[in-house]
C-alpha cells in the first residue's frame, strides 16, 4: 500500500452525512475528511451548515470537498437531493452516515399517537431513507458502507424514554435486516450505540454539573461521551478496516452496558411538576397534559 493510500484510506470516496451540522455528524465528517473522503452534509439550517463548513475546511486535504445541502432527513425529496449532490463528487456515494435522531424525557403516559410517530420518524424514518436512497448509488460503485447511529437505550431502556428506546431498537433491527439484503451488493450496514454523549439532544442534561457528576459515577470508565468518541467508531465502519463486518452494533458507551440503565426520574419534576409526577406514578394522566 502506498504512503498516500495509507494516510488517506478514503481518498476519492464520497460520504453523505445526515445531521451534518450536529455534534456527532460534524465530528464524523471531520474524521472522514482526515481520511481523504469528500463529504456532503445534510441538515435543516443553512447557517449551521455554513458554520460547520468553516470549522471543517482546514481538515480537508487538497482536492477533498465539503458540500452542503439544506433539508430534512425525514423527507424523501431532501434525502434524494443530498444523495445526488454526494454522488457528483466521486460518481457515487461510497459512505452514508445517518446521525439524525433524538428524544425528550417523557413518561409513556404523556405520549400519544402523534408524539409516538414523530419520534419514530425522527429516529427510524430518517435512517430508512438514507438506506433506501443511498443504496442504488452504492450499487453502481460496487459496494459501500452505511453507518446508523443507535443508542445504548436500544439494549438498556431507561425509564421515561420508552419510545426512544423502541425507536433505537428498531434502528438496530433495520441495520441487521438491511445488512442481510444488501450484502449481495457488497454494501455493509452497521450501527454505533453511543452512551450519554455531549450533543444537541443531550444539552438539557449537560447543562447541570450535578447531573454530569452523577452520570459519570455510573460509567465504568468514569466519563461521559464526546462526539469524537462516536466519530472514531463511524470511521472504523466507514473505512477498509471493517471490510468483513456487517449487521453489527458497536457499543461506544464507556462500559455502561456492564451496569444498569441510568435512572432519569430526577428530571421529571422539573419538567412536569411534582404533582403531575405523583399522578403519573399512580398510573394517571395529569389533567391538561394529554398530548
Amino acid at each position: 500500500m502506498s504512503d498516500v493510500s495509507s494516510n488517506l484510506p478514503l481518498l476519492g470516496k464520497s460520504a453523505l452525512i445526515t445531521g451534518g451540522s450536529g455534534a456527532i455528524g460534524s465530528a464524523s465528517a471531520a474524521a472522514l475528511l482526515r481520511d481523504g473522503c469528500s463529504v456532503t452534509l445534510l441538515a435543516r439550517r443553512q447557517d449551521a451548515l455554513e458554520r460547520t463548513r468553516l470549522r471543517l475546511a482546514s481538515l480537508a486535504p487538497h482536492g477533498v470537498e465539503i458540500r452542503l445541502v439544506s433539508g430534512d432527513a425525514t423527507v424523501r425529496a431532501d434525502v434524494e437531493r443530498a444523495v445526488a449532490a454526494a454522488s457528483e463528487l466521486s460518481g457515487a456515494v461510497n459512505v452514508c452516515v445517518a446521525t439524525v435522531g433524538g428524544t425528550t424525557c417523557r413518561p409513556l403516559l404523556l405520549h400519544d399517537e402523534k408524539t409516538l410517530m414523530d419520534e419514530m420518524a425522527l429516529n427510524v424514518q430518517s435512517a430508512f431513507l438514507v438506506i433506501r436512497h443511498c443504496t442504488p448509488s452504492m450499487v453502481t460503485a460496487g459496494g459501500g458502507s452505511i453507518v446508523l447511529i443507535s443508542s445504548e437505550a436500544a439494549t438498556m431502556p431507561p425509564e421515561w424514554f420508552a419510545i426512544y428506546s423502541t425507536a433505537k431498537a428498531a434502528v438496530d433491527a433495520l441495520a441487521r435486516a438491511s445488512a442481510q439484503e444488501l450484502a449481495r451488493f457488497r454494501i455493509r450496514v452497521n450501527t454505533v450505540r453511543p452512551g450519554l454523549t455531549r450533543a444537541e439532544c443531550s444539552d438539557f442534561f449537560f447543562e447541570s454539573e450535578e447531573n454530569i457528576r452523577w452520570a459519570t459515577s455510573r460509567y465504568p470508565l468514569a466519563r461521559l461521551g464526546e462526539p469524537e468518541d462516536i466519530a472514531a467508531a463511524v470511521r472504523y465502519f466507514a473505512g477498509p478496516w471493517s471490510s468483513w463486518v456487517t449487521g453489527q452494533s458497536l457499543s461506544v458507551s464507556g462500559g455502561s452496558e456492564l451496569r444498569s440503565p441510568l435512572d432519569f426520574t430526577g428530571l421529571l419534576a422539573p419538567l412536569y411538576g411534582a404533582e403531575n409526577v405523583s399522578r403519573i406514578m399512580a398510573g394517571e394522566i395529569p389533567t391538561g397534559q394529554e398530548r
